[in-house]
């Protein structure tokens, strides 16, 4: 499955020179934990998450900290309090994948970085969608009964042409098991490999047979076209 159909489209997002406070407001309104930063033409210019509101209120409070030193110590008048922006403390290297990447790519691409969402972009960069953790795990909580009728009507009866009747499926939890006849080796061989990209599979024990085995047959090379006649 690709990441396109399981994005979200409309996207919120916040401006560099936003404050921190919009940044906030807007994240608890939709129930979310990061934003992405984007410019004027649409294209993302960094992320600000949880994280970064946690290491903004820490170096505030040190900030203010040293300040009251200054201030006590010296006499010295506190520096004024100036509010921050999305820009001094959102992360500029943002992770971003195309509409066209396969989901378990994402998920990987999720756990090695640790991070919780992915940007989509098009060619030119511009912000297109977001994929999600939750979004990802739709796809490997797929219910049985849609694997099983993928397998049925589309691997088997679209993309195979064999007769469905010949191939017993089941599904529990995404583990499936195939039981049946075909005709040939290969396409039981096949069937398994397309059974084991099928959203939603965890596993595949395949107890198939078939009535002939193609994988032995020689294949004879045709004779030359332009072979000369022997005359005798």
């Amino acid at each position: 499955m690709k990441v396109a159909d399981l994005m979200t489209i409309e996207v919120i997002t916040v401006g560099r020179e936003s404050s921190l406070k919009e940044a906030a407001r807007r994240m608890i309104e939709a129930g979310i934990s990061g934003l992405v930063v984007t410019d004027a033409a649409g294209g993302i210019v960094g992320v600000i998450t949880e994280a970064d509101f946690v290491k903004a209120e820490s170096g505030r409070r040190a900030a203010r900290r040293a300040r009251l030193l200054r201030w006590f110590g010296n006499g010295e008048p506190a520096l004024p309090s100036t509010e921050r922006l999305v820009g001094d403390v959102m992360t500029a290297a943002v992770i971003t994948l195309t509409p066209d990447a396969d989901h378990a790519a994402a998920a990987r691409l999720m756990r090695k970085a640790g991070i919780k969402r992915i940007p989509i972009v098009d060619e030119d960069g511009r912000l297109v969608g977001i994929v999600s953790r939750s979004d990802i795990l739709r796809a490997f909580a797929r219910p049985d009964a849609d694997i099983v009728d993928e397998i049925e009507h589309h691997i088997i009866g679209d993309v195979l042409w064999i007769d469905p009747k010949r191939v017993e499926i089941r599904s529990v939890e995404g583990n499936v098991t195939l039981d049946g006849r075909l005709e040939t080796k290969s396409d039981a061989t096949l069937l398994e490999d397309l059974v084991r990209r099928v959203d939603g599979v965890v596993s595949v024990a395949a107890s198939l047979t078939w009535e002939i085995d193609n994988s032995k047959l020689e294949m004879v090379p045709p004779p030359p076209a332009n072979r000369p006649l022997s005359w005798r």
